[in-house]
C-alpha cells in the first residue's frame, strides 16, 4: 500500500469512528456549523415564515397549495400533503418549545389518531428518509402518543446511509412495547419507537381518543412539548410533566422539523430556549 493509500485509509477510519461515536456527526452536518442558543429564539415570528424552508413528497421545496401558511397570527399547518417545516439553520443544546393544537380537517376516516411530529437533529438532505423526511430524530405529537421518540434512518446526498440512534432505560408493558423508565435496562435504538412511560397498553388508536394516563389536552385545546436536547440527552416534557428521556442520541445537532401528516395543526409558540450544556437535561 502506497503512502497516499494509507492516508486515505487513515482518513476513513477516522471519519467511521466519528460517525459511530456517541453524539458523532452524521452524513451531510456540518461540523461546529450548528447554533447554540443564548437566549430566547422565536423560530416562528408570529407573522411569516422567516427562516424556516418548506418541503413536500409531491412538490419538493414548492408549497403550491400553501399547506403551511399563517392564519391569524398562528402558524397553520394545513394537513394537505406529507412533509414538513424546517429551520433554516441547525442548532444544538436547547430546549425547544412548541404549543399546539389540532383544527378539524383530516383525511383520514377516523381509524387512526391525528398525528404529527417535531423533528430533531434533522441531518442530511431534504426528503433523504423515505423522500419524506430528513435523517432525524421524532418527538411524537400523534394523540395517545405524545412524546415518543422514533428514530429515522436516512441517505445522506451521495446516497450513503445517516445511522441515527439513541439508548434509554426502559421496561417492557404487558403489549411488549418499550416504555422508558428509570432504572430499566439500557436498549439502543437505530430504528423504531420508544415509547413514552405511561403509554396506554389498552389504547386503541381512533381519531379523538385518549389512554387513561394521557397528559396531552384534549382536542381543541393547547398542549406544550418541550423537548430538551443537551449534548446526547433528549428530555421531553408534555403540559409539564417529564414523558421520556433518551441519552446517547447521535447525531446530537441539526435542523429541527414540524411535520404535516393529513391532518390539520395550529401552532402559537415554536422557540428554543437557552440552556447550560454543562448541567444536562433536567
Amino acid at each position: 500500500m502506497t503512502g497516499p493509500d494509507r492516508l486515505r485509509m487513515a482518513l476513513v477510519f477516522a471519519a467511521t469512528v466519528l460517525a459511530f461515536a456517541p453524539g458523532g456527526l452524521r452524513g451531510d452536518e456540518p461540523p461546529g456549523e450548528a447554533a447554540r442558543p443564548d437566549r430566547v429564539v422565536r423560530l416562528f415570528n408570529g407573522k411569516d415564515l422567516t427562516g424556516l424552508t418548506t418541503w413536500l413528497k409531491d412538490t419538493k421545496r414548492d408549497d403550491p397549495r400553501r399547506v403551511f401558511r399563517v392564519t391569524d397570527g398562528l402558524l397553520h399547518i394545513t394537513g394537505d400533503g406529507f412533509g414538513y417545516l424546517a429551520t433554516e439553520k441547525a442548532y444544538r443544546d436547547y430546549r425547544v418549545v412548541v404549543e399546539y393544537k389540532w383544527g378539524s380537517r383530516t383525511d383520514d376516516d377516523g381509524a387512526s389518531v391525528r398525528n404529527s411530529g417535531l423533528l430533531l437533529h434533522a441531518t442530511g438532505p431534504d426528503g433523504g428518509a423515505g423522500g419524506t423526511w430528513m435523517a432525524s430524530i421524532e418527538c411524537q405529537l400523534a394523540q395517545g402518543c405524545v412524546g415518543d421518540l422514533i428514530v429515522i434512518p436516512g441517505l445522506d446526498s451521495a446516497g450513503g446511509p445517516i445511522p441515527v440512534r439513541l439508548t434509554s432505560d426502559v421496561v417492557l408493558g404487558p403489549d411488549n412495547r418499550p416504555r422508558w423508565k428509570d432504572g430499566g435496562a439500557p436498549r439502543t435504538f437505530t430504528h423504531g419507537q420508544l415509547w413514552w412511560s405511561k403509554h396506554d397498553p389498552e389504547f386503541r388508536e381512533l381519531l379523538d381518543t385518549r389512554g387513561k394516563d394521557d397528559v396531552e389536552s384534549p382536542p381543541g385545546e393547547w398542549t406544550k412539548v418541550e423537548s430538551e436536547c443537551v449534548g446526547g440527552r433528549i428530555t421531553v416534557r408534555v403540559n409539564g410533566v417529564v414523558v421520556n428521556r433518551a441519552y446517547d442520541a447521535s447525531p446530537a445537532a441539526g435542523k429541527i422539523l414540524l411535520q404535516s401528516e393529513g391532518f390539520e395543526l395550529f401552532v402559537r409558540t415554536f422557540e428554543l430556549h437557552a440552556v447550560e450544556p454543562g448541567k444536562g437535561p433536567s
